[in-house]
Order: C-alpha cells, then sequence, then structure tokens
C-alpha cells in the first residue's frame, strides 16, 4: 500500500509536557521524504541495503564518536525510513547532554552523490 497522507494521519505520541533533554532511552524514527525507498530493498522477505543503507547503517553506529554523551540500542534501517533507541545516560550536573550538537556530516563525496536531494520528511521520538 502507497502512503496516502490524506489517509494516513499520525498524531503525535509525545507526552505533552515531557522534557525530552532529560537522561532516558529514546526511540527514534527517521523517515525518507515522501517515504522513497532510498536505503535499499525487501527482497524474497529479506532485507538488502544498497550503498546507501550501508551509510545510513555505519553513521548510525558511529554517532557515538561524534555526540558526547550518547548510547546506542537496536536499530534497523528499513528501506525508506531508520528505527532506533538512543539511551542519553544521566550527566554530572554540569554537563548538558543533547543529540546532534557537535555532530560531524560525512564528508564522503560518493556520499554526497547519492544523497543529493535527500531530505529526512519526519523524525519521531518517543520516551
Amino acid at each position: 500500500m502507497k502512503y496516502d497522507p490524506e489517509k494516513h494521519h499520525r498524531r503525535s505520541i509525545r507526552l505533552k509536557g515531557y522534557d525530552y533533554s532529560q537522561d532516558g532511552a529514546y526511540f527514534v524514527t527517521i523517515c525518507t521524504h515522501n517515504r522513497v525507498c532510498l536505503f535499499g530493498e525487501v527482497v524474497d522477505g529479506e532485507l538488502r541495503l544498497n550503498e546507501l543503507g550501508e551509510i545510513v547503517a555505519w553513521t548510525w553506529r558511529d554517532l557515538p564518536n561524534h555526540v558526547p554523551n550518547v548510547e546506542l540500542d537496536a536499530f534497523v534501517v528499513m528501506p525508506n525510513h531508520v528505527h532506533g533507541i538512543v539511551v542519553i545516560p544521566a550527566a554530572p550536573e554540569d554537563t548538558v547532554a543533547v543529540v546532534g550538537a557537535g555532530s560531524e556530516p560525512v564528508k564522503s563525496p560518493a556520499c554526497w552523490k547519492l544523497v543529493s536531494g535527500m531530505r529526512v520528511e519526519r523524525v519521531d521520538v518517543s520516551h
């Protein structure tokens, strides 16, 4: 079934008033724009990542090398989205744990050729 924004309405699953900057485990979903299958395909019930999908998987695993105070749990790259669990441990009083701060973009020219025109459509975070 093709995604139809007129039919498929999603409400936010975020908790109203919850401070998502505090420590805890967060389930994150990142979708490609228009749900285009950029990361691979499912063939005979098996996921086959393409080169961009492999870059996404590598980048996810490499996050702790670029983002302080973050730990990763289970994750999966699907053809048009990524699911993962990010754990922000309790930080000392004088530090702030911010996911995304200080991260560096992938500098590989081959990667940029693959992702030219790609943008993230939706990022869901739930605690």
